[in-house]
């Protein structure tokens, strides 16, 4: 006898739920997002500020959650099709074209992802795979328990070997030429 088959949703269920939760959508699965801790927004902000400062005035513009990235949506895609939607913590968008009233559709430039025990094991393997497939230049992981970032490039389709940094380092940002963030201002002691 077969297994029973799981619901398949969509961006337009999302929509549609009148609950206040956060959902995320992997591959029609929903996925729901627990509140951030205290110091997972102290590190956002940090991050936040950092990146907000340097992009005044620039086409690239930073985006904290929630925001809805529908990571393989193109330009009016109806969301009934679409059944894949992220909330990056942090996401850099170069390309003004792929901001709508909605989010985001297509891939950002970067991501970052804050892990929580929550969100751990998504953020280092489901999304890490999506924003690879997906053509996320750069995403980074920020590990608040170890105070150190991992960042991951994209080099022919796939993110090379992650470069890692630890509290007080400058990390640069490769999508942002000439821009790097202060991890002593992200983990300070």
């Amino acid at each position: 006898m077969p297994l029973p088959k799981e619901p398949h949703y969509t961006y337009a269920n999302l929509l549609a739920w009148e609950d206040d939760t956060r959902y995320e959508l992997f591959d029609g699965t929903p996925v729901a997002l627990a509140s951030p801790s205290q110091e997972h927004q102290r590190i956002l902000t940090a991050l936040l500020l950092q990146l907000a400062a340097y992009l005044e005035d620039k086409p690239c513009q930073v985006y904290p959650a929630p925001f809805d990235v529908r990571l393989f949506a193109a330009k009016d895609q109806p969301p009934e099709t679409i059944d894949t939607v992220v909330q990056p913590d942090l996401l850099v968008v170069c390309d003004p074209e792929k901001v709508d009233r909605q989010g985001v559709h297509g891939a950002p430039d970067l991501v970052l992802e804050i892990l929580s025990p929550s969100t751990r094991r998504s953020d280092r393997l489901t999304k890490h795979l999506l924003y690879q497939r997906a053509g996320v230049r750069e995403y980074w992981i920020v590990d608040p328990a170890t105070r150190s970032v991992a960042v991951h490039l994209l080099e022919a389709q796939h993110y090379a070997s992650p470069d890692f940094y630890t509290e007080g380092a400058v990390v640069p940002v490769s999508v942002l030429a000439g821009f790097s963030i202060d991890l002593s201002r992200v983990f300070p002691h």
